[in-house]
């Protein structure tokens, strides 16, 4: 069942290509850098389990954490070393990578060793930092921001495209709802697939945002619900972070999926995918 916007296969980035006929894509990886060794560990599994599943992978960490609620919290193993870890992931394993870039002055170093920019939700209108990355050459994920309409993201994509951008797909990923809480609001994807492919959030949708403590909660038995409603609605991918011990990651711990719960996820999520659409988005 993909029945939300367009019915075409369009790229998500050379090589991948999404839609209702291609196969489901996936953006998966822990929260943040912490060593070389967990970051091959969990690269390594969910190639194996995407491979068997014959779901399209791109690996996801962050090589800083720039937006953290407080000062003391972790963002970096550092910069340089972050970025050889992913090259080592795109060189050794094959795949495709992806990373977060927070100022236009990262985008020329970062793009050359990974394949899809990810633009945080926080800087989806920061037009330097869109341009930059649609002038890099390399494919270009813009999270949709919790304060934004989901119409509005289509300027997003222009500035992306008219500074030559070929590849660009829009990241949902949870409304502000109150001070602490998000909700989703799945017609969302449709409206951004008339811009772009659409990818949906999973685990980010299912944060509680600042609060008590100075550190960001979530709702992690929330992030396979949500999952399946998305793929039922019709979405190009998904975007999940894992961890083999999410209690103990230093970054977004109560939002992501355990990394051997991934495996069942997205059986449930491709079993869905599976029905035929009937008629229930535009």
């Amino acid at each position: 069942m993909n029945g939300a916007g367009p019915q075409t296969a369009r790229a998500l980035l050379p090589g991948i290509e999404v839609g209702p006929d291609a196969p489901l894509a996936l953006i998966a990886g822990p929260c943040v850098i912490e060593s070389r060794e967990l970051v091959l560990a969990v690269a390594e599994t969910l190639q194996e389990t995407c491979a068997d599943l014959g779901i399209e992978l791109v690996f996801k960490a962050s090589f800083d954490k720039a937006n953290r609620t407080s000062l003391s919290s972790f963002r970096s193993i550092g910069f340089d070393a972050s970025l050889q870890i992913l090259a080592d992931v795109r060189s050794q394993l094959g795949l495709a990578v992806t990373t977060d870039v927070h100022e236009a002055a990262q985008v020329r170093e970062v793009s050359e060793v990974i394949d899809l920019i990810q633009i945080p939700s926080f800087l989806c209108r920061q037009t330097d930092l869109l341009v930059a990355a649609g002038a890099s050459g390399r494919a270009v994920n813009v999270k949709k921001g919790q304060f934004m309409a989901p119409d509005d993201m289509g300027h997003a994509v222009t500035k992306v495209r008219e500074a030559g951008g070929q590849h660009v797909a829009l990241t949902e990923r949870g409304s502000t709802f109150g001070y602490h809480d998000l909700v989703v609001d799945f017609r969302s994807l449709a409206v951004m697939r008339a811009f772009a492919p659409v990818v949906f959030d999973a685990t980010h949708s299912v944060q509680s945002p600042g609060g008590a403590g100075g550190t960001t909660g979530g709702r992690r038995e929330y992030v396979a619900p949500l999952a399946r409603a998305a793929v039922a609605f019709g979405v190009d991918a998904l975007f999940v972070e894992t961890h083999p011990d999410p209690d103990k990651a230093p970054s977004d711990g109560p939002n992501m999926v355990p990394l051997g719960r991934i495996r069942g996820l997205l059986e449930e999520c491709l079993a869905l995918r599976s029905v035929p659409a009937a008629g229930v988005a535009p």
